[in-house]
């Protein structure tokens, strides 16, 4: 599996374990921050609270990786990323550079 995912983004073992980890502390803090800011709102962990969750989450799941990406040489790879899945969530053709 490794393998695969090293092939298909074009980088060494180092930098593989490093994408994996940016990817694991950024849910991380997406989830933790989701969590804090709802709290703050009082709303009772119902449907609405899950709807409410679901959509920061959203938000703040691109913006909690490209910063763990920084201070672990990652930024390239996750700007690229988060082009690639802007460009297949919009639906549009063009290249991305």
């Amino acid at each position: 599996m490794l393998n695969k995912l090293q092939q298909k983004w074009k980088v060494g073992l180092l930098q593989l374990v490093l994408i994996i980890i940016t990817f694991a502390l950024g849910g991380s803090l997406c989830g933790y921050v989701g969590r804090k800011i709802l709290t703050l709102t009082n709303i009772d962990k119902g449907f609405l609270w899950i709807v409410l969750y679901v959509i920061l989450i959203t938000i703040l799941w691109p913006m909690a990786v490209i910063l763990v990406s920084i201070p672990l040489g990652q930024f390239a790879f996750f700007k690229n990323y988060l082009k690639k899945v802007w460009r297949r969530i919009s639906g549009r053709k063009d290249k991305i550079d």
